[in-house]
């Protein structure tokens, strides 16, 4: 029972010197957030160098540019704290908010990761090593490739269905497209919409379309991709076209905002 009510104590102890670090950097208070570290403090942070802040004096120069950033108007927040504590040994483990305002709002979702490694010296527990980090939200292009195609592949399943709703769920609302025959441009969802009702319409069954040769580059949150599409009415022949679409990342996934679709001119 001791050695669980001097655990508790311990822990209660580490909670405390978290918190009160964590209010020290928001409010911009140096010797606070030096108050309990090592000498030998050993940091991982955010920004580079990539082989870690070494010694408090190297620990304690990061701090002041974070500070302007915290007087901007920056959140520096504890929201979930777990300790565990040794005889001499502890680490902590913490999920927290880091962002402006407009950062937050912009992603509600995103988190600061923090570990921190203390050890015990002179009957008070000091912090050894920090580690701050945010999950890389770097675009996989592969992934962002396959994406694009996905959605492809849901426009041609859609198109042999006939099912209008699906065809157009991945199209912005702010769309421009430029058609084979009509308007020199359609623009808007409704107005894409009732192109794709009438195209769907015009034929007595399920549609064919393939795009063979269909390529896609993908960069930050834009995509492009572009092929001959091949389009086969139901009992009618098939009809060739070229086909560019342009994609914008959004929280929904991939939308096309813009399309542009030709046939060579003859003479």
């Amino acid at each position: 029972m001791a050695g669980t009510t001097t655990t508790m104590k311990d822990e209660q102890e580490i909670r405390a010197l978290i918190e009160r670090w964590a209010r020290a950097v928001h409010a911009g208070d140096l010797d606070a957030v030096l108050a309990d570290h090592t000498r030998d403090i050993v940091m991982f942070d955010v920004p580079p160098p990539h082989d870690g802040v070494r010694g408090i004096e190297e620990y304690a120069a990061t701090w002041p540019p974070f500070f302007g950033f915290q007087a901007s108007g920056a959140c520096f927040d504890i929201l979930e704290l777990d300790v565990t504590a040794g005889a001499d040994v502890a680490f902590a483990h913490a999920l927290m908010l880091c962002a402006t305002p407009d950062e937050r709002a912009a992603h509600p979702e995103r988190r600061l990761r923090l570990t921190v490694g203390l050890r015990k010296e002179g009957g008070r527990w000091v912090v050894a090593h920090e580690h701050h980090s945010f999950a890389d939200e770097t675009p996989i292009a592969e992934e962002d490739e396959q994406a694009i195609r996905d959605v492809h592949r849901g426009w041609v399943d859609d198109t042999a269905a006939g099912d209008l709703d699906g065809l157009v769920a991945t199209i912005a609302d702010d769309v421009v497209s430029y058609e084979l025959a009509g308007k020199t441009e359609y623009v808007g969802i409704d107005e894409v919409r009732e192109v794709c009702c009438e195209g769907l319409a015009a034929s007595p069954g399920p549609v064919g379309w393939e795009i063979p040769d269909l390529r896609v580059e993908v960069g930050g949150d834009l995509a492009v991709s572009w092929g001959v599409d091949h389009l086969t009415p139901a009992g009618g022949e098939t009809v060739r076209s070229r086909g560019t679409r342009v994609f914008r990342r959004t929280p929904d996934g991939w939308r096309m905002v813009h399309q542009h679709l030709s046939v060579p001119a003859e003479g």
